[in-house]
């Protein structure tokens, strides 16, 4: 089992990280939180999770053992998969999801892609005794949201690649992408991805 890699980030994007360890490439699929948190940063340390399936072996990859933590609880609650939890922590800090899981927040939990009512009912449900149990709590009196750093464009292109990548198609995308970066042209791409998350349905 691999608990965590360390080295150097030879590659990144708002879904997707590539880390060099001992001459390997490791590709990790990461969260717009995990993004935001390696920016600017050539040595890296993530905490891994391994979704081991018959077709595949796919690496997941957190900044902090919270957010893996996290993502663990989230994929044990039926109806939720990886690339669905990764999509919950894209749009949501550990914090902020740990607020909206403890205060029952079914709307806020809604408006994730792929996420219905009796789903986001089952994860306040399954969820708002473990997150306390876990320690995964202790994110609530945590500062939600860090500064991000803004990206040199192309933005829209990074961003419409994130989408894509999240299984999202690439017209659609893009018109949304477009629009957002029409009214907000300086807006770092983990905050362009975020926004466009709640446009798309």
């Amino acid at each position: 089992m691999i608990e965590y890699i360390k080295g150097e980030l030879t590659d990144v994007t708002p879904a997707f990280a590539v880390i060099e360890s001992h001459g390997v490439g490791y590709g990790l699929n990461i969260s717009l939180n995990t993004f935001s948190a390696v920016q600017g940063k050539k040595e890296v340390r993530l905490w891994v999770y391994e979704a081991i399936r018959e077709d595949a072996y796919v690496l997941f990859g957190f900044a902090t053992k919270k957010e893996r933590e996290m993502f663990l609880l989230l994929i044990s609650v039926s109806g939720v998969g990886a690339n669905t939890a990764r999509m919950i922590l894209s749009e949501m800090t550990v914090a902020e999801l740990c607020n909206v899981i403890s205060s029952g927040n079914e709307r806020m939990l809604k408006s994730v892609k792929g996420i219905g009512l009796r789903t986001a009912q089952r994860i306040i449900v399954d969820l708002k005794d473990k997150i306390v149990s876990s320690g995964v709590a202790e994110e609530l009196s945590a500062v939600a949201g860090q500064p991000t750093t803004v990206l040199a464009s192309p933005v829209k292109d990074e961003a419409v690649g994130a989408l894509t990548m999240l299984g999202f198609a690439p017209a659609p995308s893009s018109k949304v992408v477009m629009a957002i970066l029409k009214e907000h042209p300086d807006m770092p791409v983990e905050q362009v991805v975020k926004l466009a998350l709640k446009q798309i349905k």
